[in-house]
């Protein structure tokens, strides 16, 4: 059992343990499998199940109607790297340094002594996989990996026996997948080089050499060009193993198929992270011009596809029926983050927040509200539900459902809302608190939502996305106003003093992200 130093939670016995005294046994005949389809900037109004109207995502119609669909479901923070170190450790980012937006050539930010959902998976019994989009950073400190040997740690110390991942983002440095700590298909006879300081000796660049790419960027990424697309970051050599960006999808779908089926005869846990819908979005060739809006509009339909590929191989395998597939988004959408790739202009009526306000990096429920569904065939009934759920607990709600005691001290944060992800319980959190791009916080309760004055732009001009940042506090009636259209905090000053005392309680001086 690894030791756990670091801070205790608020409460002292886990929510999970006490929950988990209440279930018997004998309701799990066997321990299912577990799939987590992980979306990157999918937003909640970008799937046809949600009621968008000009994109259709079968596939994932299908698993809805099969499933638990959550119309009140959040990621933990409105951008991907605080996100998913929440989801995989039970904590909120905010607590921790070092959590913010990582570049691709971070240390690992999740630490070999913290316990993990991949830890937790793993002590069940389970054999665990991470493919796809990482995002967490590898090796030991930032900037000093030798991406041409074993890179240490990785994931097989944080309790994923297998992986096949993207280091960070597909507009990142380096691209290439790594597959158990290696880079994969990396000839001895070109290394590979990565630096986020200086570009390397004749290098091309996208801000120096625009005539020699295939994709303009449109704020930033104009640094090392790989594939004609210039990235953020610089990068020399590795000729062999780069990725080619319209192949992703179906690379990281066939591992997910692979890895289901060698290990079809035992309990398996697939952390299954898709690059869809990030920058730069280059579908394959078998979606490019099929959805009318674009490339953004072509890899949603990509995504459907993958959606598709893993549950069409649990059918085929048998395993349909004793596997929970999960499908949910790290953050909330954004139409233009980087490239001119004519999403804004061929967006149409297509609203990828749906009735939300906000988008990614925001406070608004854009930011962090996401696409949910919840499918265990003939185990959980098909419902559609307003409980108030988070990836955070994904951790205390499968330890309850495995029966497995959290060490002290692990997922501080994480609740045991099992019946709430099971469609049995209607009210989920009593609390949830969110994380913006600037590390600002808020508060939802009930019908009240909160945001605490913080620093930074109320608009981010290169996204066109509403922020939420403001000197003021703000309080919306979201069961009133879902569309956070009015700030009634002059109105109600009572309700805005109590749920700053409370989020402050929260926080508890344990805040370890400073404002960038």
């Amino acid at each position: 059992m690894k030791s756990i130093p670091f801070i205790l939670p608020l409460v002292t016995v886990p929510l999970s343990m006490v929950h988990a005294e209440k279930r018997e046994k004998a309701e799990m005949p066997q321990s299912p499998n577990v799939i987590f389809i992980y979306a990157d900037d999918i937003g909640y109004g970008d799937l046809s199940c949600n009621g968008a109207k000009t994109i259709c995502t079968p596939h994932v119609e299908r698993l809805a109607a099969e499933g638990v669909r959550f119309t009140n479901a959040h990621s933990a923070a409105a951008t991907s790297t605080p996100a998913r170190y929440a989801m995989l450790t039970g904590e909120y980012a905010w607590r921790r340094k070092g959590t913010g937006i990582a570049d691709g050539d971070a240390g690992m930010i999740i630490r070999p002594e913290r316990y993990t959902l991949a830890d937790m998976f793993h002590e069940a019994g389970y054999v665990t996989g991470a493919i796809g989009k990482w995002h967490l950073g590898l090796g030991d400190q930032t900037g000093t990996q030798d991406w041409n040997g074993q890179l240490k740690p990785c994931l097989s110390d944080i309790g994923f026996d297998y992986s096949y991942i993207m280091a960070a983002t597909g507009d990142r440095v380096p691209c290439v997948f790594v597959e158990n700590g290696r880079v994969v298909n990396l000839s001895p006879d070109d290394p590979i080089y990565v630096s986020y300081k200086k570009n390397f000796p004749g290098e091309p660049t996208g801000k120096n050499n625009p005539e020699l790419l295939v994709m303009q960027p449109s704020h930033g990424h104009n640094q090392s060009i790989v594939n004609g697309i210039s990235r953020i970051g610089f990068m020399k050599g590795g000729k062999s193993a780069l990725w080619k960006d319209d192949q992703i999808a179906d690379e990281l779908t066939h591992k997910a198929v692979s890895f289901i089926e060698e290990h079809k005869n035992r309990p398996f846990f697939l952390y299954f992270a898709t690059q869809d819908a990030h920058v730069p979005r280059v579908p394959n060739e078998r979606f490019a011009g099929k959805s009318g809006m674009g490339p953004r509009g072509d890899v949603l339909l990509q995504f459907d596809w993958s959606v598709g590929e893993v549950m069409a191989t649990l059918k085929r395998l048998g395993l349909d029926k004793n596997t929970i597939v999960i499908l949910s988004s790290d953050n909330g959408p954004v139409v233009d983050d980087g490239y001119k790739d004519n999403a804004v202009e061929l967006l149409g009526e297509h609203k990828p927040g749906g009735p939300f306000r906000g988008g990614k990096y925001s406070s608004y429920e854009a930011g962090t509200r996401v696409p949910c569904i919840l499918r265990w065939a003939g185990r959980v009934k098909p419902a559609v539900t307003d409980a108030l759920v988070c990836q955070i607990d994904w951790m205390a709600s499968f330890a309850s459902l495995l029966g497995i005691d959290l060490p002290e001290g692990a997922a501080p944060d994480s609740e045991d809302c099992l019946d709430a992800w099971l469609g049995k319980d209607t009210q989920g959190r009593s609390y949830l608190v969110e994380q913006n791009a600037q590390n600002n916080l808020s508060i939802i309760t009930g019908e009240w939502k909160y945001i605490e004055p913080g620093e930074g732009q109320p608009f981010n001009k290169n996204v066109g996305i509403e922020t939420g940042n403001s000197p003021y506090s703000q309080l919306y009636n979201l069961y009133k106003d879902l569309g956070e259209k009015e700030n009634v905090a002059e109105k109600y000053p009572k309700q805005v003093k109590k749920l700053s005392r409370q989020l402050e309680k929260i926080k508890d001086n344990r805040v370890g992200l400073p404002l960038e």
